[in-house]
């Protein structure tokens, strides 16, 4: 058997990703058949099936999880190695990929990541958003993007800029003809849109004034678990919302809907840019950094 090159196991690092051979194969750049043709040859050499395969899903056989599990650090290290030699170049190229919540994907598009494309035209970035807290070594991402209460210790972490604010809101019509929530336990007399979290957990609503600090565990006949599908149901008026401020912003601006527990809603943890020390840092990655430093010097004069 011929032994199975980088290209292949990045393949299989990336079905394992994407959870379909059309979506690993966009990432790759390479077609579906021939990317199905790669994986053939490599689980024909090995001798195991890596991948279950029916016509509507692939999935992780247990020897491709065990191989996956066994190929993911070494791969990193490899690509760390690589990294190191690009830094001694002075152009930035190559990719980098970064892994952030929906949210952060959508802060950090226009003022880095658009921003970075232009200064640097030989970089490539792939920004995947997922609310999944992924280990970012593990998964082949060079960058994190979350909450600073999120970011796991072993990583450095970067503020972006300041800190956020929660937003309990509800539409016009909502609240006419119900009594207007004046402290967070008021909320129990009112439909909430309850949300899920990462961890399948529902979302506990967080609220602090003048050191008091509660949480409500809200009632509601809705439960999800994407923040864009929670601002829809409450702008259709089905119930009280609980976001990010800067989600509902244009909707308090414009009258759509009304902000509630003002008072009550604390500043939260900014976003902060996480990565996996490394003695020599590719070039693209460092002018990243670069960058993110200076936007979040200009998120606090502003």
């Amino acid at each position: 058997m011929k032994d199975a090159g980088l290209r292949d196991l990045e393949a299989v690092l990336a079905i394992a990703r994407r959870g379909t051979f059309r979506a690993a194969a966009i990432e790759l750049g390479m077609s579906t058949t021939a990317l199905s043709h790669a994986i053939a040859r490599l689980e024909a050499g090995l001798g195991v099936r890596l991948f279950n395969r029916t016509t509507r899903s692939v999935s992780l056989s247990d020897a491709g999880r065990q191989f996956v599990a066994s190929v993911s650090p070494a791969l990193a290290e490899i690509r760390g190695a690589m990294d190191s030699v690009r830094a001694q170049g002075q152009t930035p190229s190559g990719m980098l990929r970064i892994n952030a919540s929906a949210v952060a994907g959508r802060e950090i598009i226009s003022p880095l990541v658009l921003e970075f494309l232009r200064r640097h035209p030989r970089m490539q970035v792939d920004l995947v958003t997922e609310e999944r807290l992924v280990d970012i070594v593990a998964e082949g991402f060079d960058l994190g993007i979350r909450t600073a209460d999120l970011v796991p210790r072993d990583m450095i972490a970067l503020p972006l800029g300041k800190p956020q604010r929660y937003a309990v809101v509800a539409t016009p019509a909502w609240l006419a003809g119900r009594p207007r929530p004046r402290v967070p336990a008021d909320l129990l007399a009112h439909d909430c849109i309850r949300v899920r979290l990462p961890n399948r957990e529902l979302f506990r609503w967080y609220f602090e004034r003048q050191g008091e600090v509660v949480q409500i565990d809200v009632r509601g006949r809705l439960i999800l678990d994407e923040a864009a599908i929670a601002r829809a149901a409450v702008l259709e008026g089905a119930g009280i919302g609980f976001f990010i401020e800067q989600n509902v912003a244009e909707d308090i601006a414009a009258g759509r809907l009304i902000r509630l527990l003002e008072d009550w809603t604390p500043p939260r943890p900014g976003f902060c840019l996480y990565y996996p020390g490394r003695r020599n840092p590719s070039a693209g990655l460092t002018a990243l950094l670069a960058m993110a430093r200076e936007m979040a010097r200009q998120a606090l004069r502003g």
